[in-house]
């Protein structure tokens, strides 16, 4: 929106042309989704606790949580407000992977709101059971993961319905170029051909898996967003590289045309991240809820399959990927032998459990995620 006001400008002023620049709008974009956080959080926190919008704590958990009950939820919202309209603001709108990340964040979103808004409003247990919660989850991701198996191997003007009739007509046997084959991080010129159910199957499982090991990872203040913040940050890096001519070349990647864009998107929820852990910090004054975390958590996924870089997000989302296996070898320990792994799952309840305090366990899993995510962006050089 602003950037089209910027190029009509530019005609009479060349001073404007400075907004073409996708650095400068990411920086924009990160202040403004900050600005815009920091602006309407304060009124948000005061309507949830006034419509009685609090947090249920499990009885069964450490019992430092318990004087948490009633502290506000559903506060992800305020997020996602704030990187909507930041997009919206500094972003390419005829970009089709802005709108294809928009639209996941805001599907999955919708999921989380649902799932939120039973929980703590109608005072529904369990929320959004779980056969729907994934089903469209399923839906949202699989109808991204299609249309990225021909978004990211073609340039960012060409029609992307001809190539899907096309693959159709061919009785669904096509094959994609090499701009979507699996790329091996820490190796040049090692990278695997997926081709179209390949890429749609990878596509699907990483933006439901990434989805919802945010959700799992949301439990403690703080513990969720900060590792999203970080590895968003990062995974705007890699978009900025997979979208210039340059250093793609230079670097080794794929040039995927129009993935440069989505660093606006990154800077966006930076921003919005970074402001909502000013409320979302020990003691939080509210809770992001299923509406952030599914919502970040599928962000981040869709923006991996966009530029070619899904294993490098299982290594910088390293944190979410423990959790999740916690929670899954807990399940099945507990069916298949009657006991326990851990102490509690998710992980980080099961060290709360064994002693570490809950700023402990939070600090203590930022260091880690700095520290993956410092190895994910090496792999631009170390190849």
């Amino acid at each position: 929106m602003l950037l089209e006001l910027a190029q009509w400008l530019a005609k009479d002023i060349r001073a404007f042309n400075v907004f073409s620049y996708i650095t400068l709008r990411a920086v924009l974009a990160c202040l403004t989704a900050l600005l815009i956080t920091f602006a309407v959080g304060p009124l948000m926190i005061r309507r949830l606790t006034s419509y009685k919008i609090g947090q249920a704590v499990r009885d069964d958990g450490p019992r430092s949580h318990l004087p948490k009950a009633g502290t506000p939820t559903m506060g992800g919202a305020l997020i996602l407000i704030a990187i909507v309209v930041t997009t919206l603001l500094w972003a390419d709108l005829e970009n089709r992977f802005v709108w294809v990340v928009l639209a996941v964040t805001v599907g999955f979103g919708a999921i989380g709101w649902v799932d939120d808004y039973r929980k703590v409003v109608r005072h529904h247990p369990k929320g959004l059971s779980p056969k729907p919660k994934f089903w469209w989850s399923a839906v949202i991701a699989l109808s991204a993961a299609v249309y990225l198996a021909f978004a990211v191997s073609v340039p960012n003007k060409v029609q992307i319905l001809p190539l899907f009739t096309a693959w159709v007509q061919s009785g669904l046997s096509m094959d994609l170029p090499p701009k979507a084959d699996l790329i091996v991080p820490f190796f040049k010129h090692v990278a695997y051909p997926l081709g179209v159910f390949g890429f749609i199957t990878l596509a699907f499982f990483v933006i439901v898996g990434t989805g919802h090991a945010v959700n799992l990872t949301d439990g403690l203040d703080g513990l969720a967003i900060m590792p999203t913040v970080m590895i968003g940050s990062a995974l705007g890096v890699f978009a900025y590289v997979a979208g210039h001519a340059v250093f793609s070349k230079y670097l080794g990647f794929p040039l995927i045309p129009g993935a440069g864009e989505l660093a606006v998107f990154c800077g966006a929820l930076a921003g919005a991240g970074l402001a909502f852990l000013w409320f979302n910090a020990y003691p939080a004054e509210v809770f992001m809820g299923d509406v952030g975390a599914l919502a970040l958590g599928a962000a981040l996924g869709t923006i991996a399959v966009i530029v070619r870089q899904e294993i490098v997000l299982f290594i910088m989302g390293g944190v979410f990927v423990v959790e999740t296996l916690s929670v899954m070898l807990q399940v099945a320990s507990f069916k298949l032998t009657g006991k326990r792994i851990f102490r509690m799952a998710p992980l980080h309840h099961h060290y709360e459990l064994k002693g570490w305090k809950e700023n402990q366990v939070v600090v203590r899993f930022w260091i880690i995620t700095m520290m993956l995510v410092l190895v994910g962006l090496s792999t631009l050089k170390l190849r």
